[in-house]
């Protein structure tokens, strides 16, 4: 096996959070090691949507076997990709460490230090929450602060003032569905199929957004989100309307949670004036949504960082350039550092 290069030269990010098994190496960009962002130079995702397909969500069990079944493969073609086989040249190792499934993130913790180890490089914890935020840099390096970040995922949906990497002030969050979860529920009401973001976000172009007068909760009130009504009153509507169309009733709810997000969203940028509207997290990739915060900060006057979908969703290059900026700031992580499956985004303030 080659010895690798230096801290600094390349980091390889494994990401093993949920239902992806992800590896990437990403170099230093322009600005250099330690700096936010990098240069993707692989990006494998091996995705588990057809093994958790019939269940209509995650298995956990099922996840954590599947991680260990391709894990060594991923690696090992985002390694080749980025012509460092063997892990010549990766000067360090950066994993997800939380929030997850425990079972899962444990596999890609117990590959990465084995790696970190055999190659006698650092080993980088990174919080998924964080590396999502990482995400936008990688694609906007010149991303301007501070900036609001709207974070949506199956699990999380948080506003938040970023003012640079590693300083986030958590503006607000849902109270009790995320909005990706809301998705879920509602396609799976449907009998749209999984995951429920996608096969929504598919159907609603061929529905009409004013068919049903869906809930806006909080919409007038603060930053905090609030989803588990609007998840009711789809139920409760469709139970009125046996013959409703499924195009409509999606188009209708999809236009009620983005009309919730993109209002919390310019709220957030009038009270902090900020100099950028980001997305991270998977219901990013929704085009309602990306449609809406463009123009939104048009209207603004302010540019909008939206990841390309491929780096909205689940990876591991958001993972290594979290790692690499935390590695050069934060310097490496114990070896001894478990999964932690609620671990919350680090806020200072």
């Amino acid at each position: 096996m080659s010895s690798p290069g230096p801290v600094g030269q390349a980091v390889l990010g494994i990401e093993t959070s949920c239902d992806e098994t992800a590896a990437a190496v990403v170099g230093p960009g322009p600005a250099g090691p330690g700096a936010p962002g990098g240069v993707i130079r692989s990006s494998v995702v091996s995705s588990q949507i057809e093994l958790h397909a019939p269940y209509g969500g995650v298995v956990p069990e099922l996840a954590g076997r599947a991680h260990i079944e391709r894990f060594t493969q991923v690696v090992d073609e985002a390694l080749t990709r980025a012509g460092a086989p063997g892990g010549n040249g990766i000067g360090a190792v950066a994993a997800t460490t939380g929030p997850g499934l425990v079972g899962a993130l444990l596999v890609g913790l117990s590959g990465a230090k084995a790696l970190a180890m055999s190659w006698d490089v650092p080993f980088v914890g990174v919080n998924h929450l964080e590396a999502h935020l990482f995400a936008p840099l990688l694609e906007a390096p010149g991303l301007g602060w501070p900036a609001v970040v709207l974070l949506v995922s199956g699990g999380h949906t948080l506003l938040l003032e970023m003012s640079g990497p590693g300083h986030y002030r958590l503006l607000g969050q849902t109270i009790d569905d995320a909005a990706g979860e809301a998705y879920d529920k509602v396609a799976r009401y449907l009998g749209l199929g999984y995951p429920g973001g996608p096969a929504i976000d598919r159907i609603a172009t061929q529905g009409d957004p004013a068919a049903f007068a869906f809930p806006r909760a909080l919409l007038d009130n603060g930053f905090d989100f609030s989803f588990s009504g609007l998840k009711t009153a789809v139920v409760r509507t469709v139970e009125r309307h046996p013959g409703a169309s499924s195009a409509d009733v999606a188009a209708s709810f999809q236009e009620a949670l983005v009309d919730v997000l993109v209002a919390k969203t310019a709220r957030a940028v009038a009270a902090t004036a900020a100099r950028g509207v980001c997305l991270a997290g998977g219901v990013a990739a929704n085009s309602a949504l990306r449609r809406r915060t463009a123009a939104l900060a048009d209207e603004l006057g302010v540019p909008a960082y939206l990841p390309s979908p491929a780096m909205c969703t689940d990876n591991a290059a958001m993972v290594a350039a979290a790692g690499a900026w935390r590695l050069a700031h934060d310097g490496p992580s114990p070896m001894a550092l478990g999964a932690d499956p609620g671990l919350f985004l680090p806020l200072t303030t």
